[in-house]
């Protein structure tokens, strides 16, 4: 009965359970994310400047095990709370893909002035959180509905992709091996639901990577041969690189981008409030969460990281789940800093293959689309209400699958949207709500 009691309290936000029972749910999260939180910073890197030298990659291993420490302190901030930073849900944070075009564009240059801009433009970001309720209503309920549908759409792209084995870009995208790990993963995700009962049965994705990564053992896709490069411990430095360097051009357009995630930030709390915790978010866990995402991107560019955002995956995982203790997710945040202290810890968690995180992340992506549309129907099926989800969202959709639509735009417009499903519908779904007049149940206009 107490072990019952215990594992319970995992369903609960603050709900008192043990360590051993909050290492397995903790790992899980992190588990999900891990690749993806070192990809944006990976690709960046590879173009990136440093005194008008490429980068090395001795300086690249730095930033990625950098990362890994400040999405854990970020994540604990989020969790725990600092004043009025943080919205003290289960929100685990790691770096934005969102700004990968305009980090690439700035450390094309020199790292350090993207830096800069990381810098800027997360303290704006973090002072707009502060006074969120000075503008929350141009994001009313049904903009934010129709953002976390966006979310949902933006990442079926990203787990196909990793399901193929990581991007087309591969040669050998798609093949055998890749499917069936992806496969295996997906199936043996499926099977632990609905074999088991309980808080158990939270572990399911967990269980899919455990699988997955040792079916794709004999398959090759396991590479082990990086995991020592980097000695056995490693403090994270600030300012890797050299201090920043602050250019007007650069600060514009990082502040604009930063505005566009804060849209998916907002996104991805109230989902998990809808989907995890079955309640609307309050306004002021939108604004703690808007203020870590900010400061704690400030934060990262001091450490040389790419912006800190909501992670997505680990919104569908409690949403799919129901595992929203802030206990257990917290412990995956220590998880990612004690990563970012000891770099074969960090290797090991980057040798998981990018089909086993297709496989198990395929179900949780779903779920976000699935947690917008429940938010759409809760704010009611008026006709006002369902031109603005259908019109942002089929031209988020097809506008960005048609990106060359933006080709003759000015580059910077094209920049932020021709790949942004998120940014396209949190735009036309803001218009819309401020240009349609407001309606009654019935759809007669409110005067």
């Amino acid at each position: 009965m107490a072990t019952n009691q215990k594992m319970n309290g995992v369903y609960e936000l603050n709900g008192k359970i043990p360590i051993t029972v909050a290492i397995p749910f903790g790992l899980q999260h992190i588990l999900a994310m891990f690749v993806s939180n070192v990809t944006p910073i990976i690709l960046v890197c590879a173009v990136a400047k440093v005194n008008g030298n490429l980068m090395s990659g001795h300086m690249t291993s730095v930033l990625i095990q950098n990362c890994m420490f400040i999405a854990g302190v970020a994540s604990l901030i989020q969790i725990a709370g600092v004043w009025r930073i943080g919205s003290r849900l289960p929100i685990i944070m790691g770096i934005s893909f969102t700004f990968l075009a305009a980090m690439t564009a700035a450390a094309e240059k020199d790292y350090n002035i993207a830096m800069g801009a990381v810098i800027v433009g997360g303290c704006i970001e973090g002072t707009l959180g502060l006074v969120y309720k000075q503008w929350k209503n141009i994001v009313p309920p049904i903009v934010s509905a129709c953002v976390v549908c966006g979310i949902g759409l933006s990442l079926f792209t990203v787990g196909a992709n990793s399901f193929g084995g990581g991007g087309t870009y591969l040669s050998d995208f798609g093949s055998a091996p890749y499917w069936i790990v992806g496969t295996v993963t997906l199936v043996t995700c499926l099977i632990w639901t609905f074999m088991w009962k309980g808080p158990v049965r939270a572990l399911s994705a967990l269980a899919g990577l455990v699988v997955g990564y040792l079916v794709s053992i004999p398959f090759g896709l396991v590479d082990f041969s990086h995991v020592m490069d980097r000695g056995v411990v490693s403090i994270p430095q600030p300012f890797p690189t050299g201090m920043p360097q602050f250019e007007l051009g650069a600060i514009i357009s990082m502040t604009v981008i930063f505005l566009v995630s804060a849209t998916e930030t907002i996104g991805d709390s109230a989902a998990l409030c809808n989907g995890g915790l079955n309640r609307d978010i309050t306004v002021d866990e939108t604004s703690g969460s808007l203020a870590c995402d900010g400061y704690a991107s400030a934060i990262a560019g001091i450490f040389g990281c790419s912006p800190i955002t909501s992670f997505s995956q680990n919104v569908g995982l409690c949403a799919m789940t129901k595992v929203v203790n802030r206990i257990a997710v917290g412990t995956g945040a220590v998880i990612l800093i004690i990563a970012g202290f000891f770099p074969p810890l960090a290797g090991f968690f980057q040798t998981i293959p990018q089909p086993v995180l297709g496989g198990c992340t395929m179900m949780m992506f779903g779920q976000i689309l699935v947690s917008g549309m429940q938010m759409i129907s809760r704010c009611g099926f008026t006709e006002r209400n369902m031109i603005i989800a259908s019109l942002s969202l089929v031209i988020g959709g097809g506008f960005t699958t048609s990106k060359e639509i933006f080709q003759f735009m000015p580059k910077i417009i094209n920049d932020i949207f021709a790949s942004n499903v998120v940014a396209v519908v949190f735009i036309v779904a803001v218009v819309l709500n401020l240009l349609l007049p407001k309606t009654d149940n019935e759809g007669n206009p409110i005067l």
